[in-house]
């Protein structure tokens, strides 16, 4: 038995419609092939590349200026306080400036104050005397209450020019001094060199008024005699003086 023929292949088939993608493309590609591109406009791209070199250049010029200017002023700044070289080799080098203070001068005791007494006042002279002034003079007494008197208004003293007067008793254990000072309204002091060369400031009286005159007193140790006394003024200046 004959075989029945194979039917024939299909015949080729016809082309399927173009997809919208494709479509769309294909008007694009065609509308690009009818754009004919114009002159690149090679004169200004020149121009804006020269006025962006220019504005460079201007800008670095003055960094660069500044710099400049704040690199003198730091100089100027700084150079003075430079510190100086330290260490011992720079402290040796420097001169000494110390000076070797001079001694001072002795200084004169300061005056004794005056103190004012009314007349006839009892003052305690220290180791059982006593001492008190009248319009007369002086007056005193000692351990042994007898009374003593030096006059300063009969004529025995002279008040016109400074002058001191000078009365000591006692025994070995010490001496009582005393005496007039006068002639002066600026008494500063008494001052008695005992034996050995020790200074004593004696005590001043005098009476209300400031009547040129007044009266002393101090006790020193053993050495009756042998006591020198001088009165100085207000400023220290010498005005009389008794030998020991």
């Amino acid at each position: 038995m004959t075989p029945a023929p194979s039917p024939d292949p299909d015949p080729d088939p016809s082309p399927s419609p173009p997809s919208d993608q494709e479509h769309v493309r294909d008007l694009l590609a065609r509308a690009v092939r009818d754009v004919v591109p114009g002159p690149v406009p090679l004169a200004a791209v020149r121009r804006a590349g020269l006025a962006r070199r220019r504005r460079r250049a201007a800008g670095l010029s003055a960094l660069s200026v500044l710099g400049a200017a704040a690199a003198v002023a730091a100089v100027v700044v700084l150079t003075p306080v430079r510190p100086s070289p330290a260490g011992p080799a720079h402290a040796a080098a420097q001169p000494s400036t110390a000076r070797t203070p001079s001694p001072s001068p002795p200084r004169a005791p300061d005056p004794a104050p005056v103190r004012v007494v009314a007349p006839g006042e009892r003052v305690d002279a220290g180791q059982g005397y006593t001492v008190w002034l009248t319009e007369e003079g002086k007056h005193w007494n000692g351990p042994e209450e007898y009374e003593n008197f030096r006059s300063a208004v009969d004529g025995n003293v002279d008040t016109s020019e400074p002058g001191v007067s000078h009365q000591s008793e006692g025994g070995p254990a010490g001496a009582f001094h005393s005496g007039l000072y006068y002639g002066t309204r600026t008494a500063g002091r008494v001052e008695l060199t005992a034996p050995g060369g020790r200074t004593v400031l004696a005590t001043l009286l005098e009476l209300p008024g400031r009547p040129g005159w007044g009266v002393w007193y101090a006790h020193t140790g053993p050495g009756v005699g042998e006591t020198a006394v001088t009165l100085y003024d207000r400023a220290g200046k010498r005005l009389a003086g008794l030998p020991g």
